[in-house]
């Protein structure tokens, strides 16, 4: 199958495509890399540096007729999206927009769509399951969730299949401190530099953390299971920022003493997303404990920390 990934050079893009590529498929990426250069790193895919909310999208879709589209492209930052409503609407809103059109002039069968627990607001009940109120706290979840309805009413005017998957917190090698939800890049990253990572309030709100191949083997499933179905993509495990500092301190033998500021005004306490209805749907599970996935991201950001010296 000819895949397109959106996004493709990102931090799950990267991972998504690697799953791809161990499948058979042929693979597209599609990505701006608006902050880096305009190259890809595997030889065996075909890479595009196209803005998804521009005229050459056509272009690419024209000559490669891709089967099917996984979209991960977007802005991903919840702080960016505060200060700047109006670029995060254009990328993650109206760049969706002209991807959904050449789907649907190119006859893709199928798009896969990255979106967020964000959509869900402050929780009224653990774990969340899809059926939850869907109330977004920042601009960056509204987008997330006006997507969502784009995609579904291009389904049911055009016949696009979809699949909407809405990650947990997303971790693992490769990820910045600048995408959603990226605590244990932040943290690893301070760590490894000797400098103490903030703990804002004491440390015992948690988060629901799920390791980036997870993702993208659940992204992979997509493709071909989930018609017309939105699904949480997650560990289905709590787990307190305290706990997770506590983890990292040991797995790196670093002693460092957290950072503990006052707690931020809009913070959600608790998130949990039940994850029962991909099992199922996506005959998927996440396979990678917090230990293995929190020790293979050290051990790679060491690596990456020793080769740039």
């Amino acid at each position: 199958m000819k895949i397109a990934v959106t996004g493709g050079a990102g931090f799950i893009g990267r991972h998504t495509v690697e799953q791809l590529l161990e499948q058979g498929h042929q693979v597209i990426v599609i990505d701006y890399l608006e902050d880096g250069t305009k190259s890809y790193y595997d030889e065996r895919v075909i890479f595009y540096p196209v803005d998804i909310g521009s005229g050459q999208l056509s272009q690419v879709f024209s000559t490669e007729r891709p089967d099917a589209v996984i979209h991960l492209a977007g802005q991903i930052s919840v702080q960016r999206s505060l200060h700047n409503p109006y670029l995060d609407a254009q990328h993650n809103i109206l760049g969706t927009v002209n991807l959904l059109k050449q789907c649907v002039d190119y006859h893709v069968r199928k798009i896969v769509f990255s979106s967020s627990a964000a959509v869900y607001g402050n929780p009224l009940y653990l774990p969340i399951d899809e059926s939850h109120e869907l109330d977004p706290l920042s601009f960056y979840g509204l987008s997330k969730l006006a997507t969502e309805k784009y995609i579904e009413s291009f389904s049911r005017q055009y016949g696009l299949d979809y699949a909407i998957l809405r990650y947990a917190n997303v971790y693992g090698p490769g990820q910045t401190s600048n995408g959603e939800g990226a605590v244990v890049a932040s943290f690893v990253g301070r760590m490894l530099e000797g400098e103490r990572p903030a703990i804002y309030g004491d440390g015992e709100h948690s988060r629901d953390f799920i390791f980036v191949k997870d993702v993208a083997a659940a992204n992979a499933a997509a493709l071909q299971r989930g018609s017309r179905q939105v699904m949480n993509i997650s560990s289905g495990k709590p787990l307190s920022i305290r706990e997770l500092f506590g983890m990292l301190r040991n797995l790196s033998d670093l002693h460092i003493v957290p950072d503990y500021q006052a707690a931020r005004e809009g913070d959600i306490v608790h998130s949990l997303l039940s994850n029962d209805k991909a099992r199922m749907l996506l005959d998927w599970e996440p396979v990678h404990t917090i230990l293995d996935g929190l020790q293979v991201t050290l051990n790679e950001y060491s690596l990456h920390k020793a080769a740039v010296r």
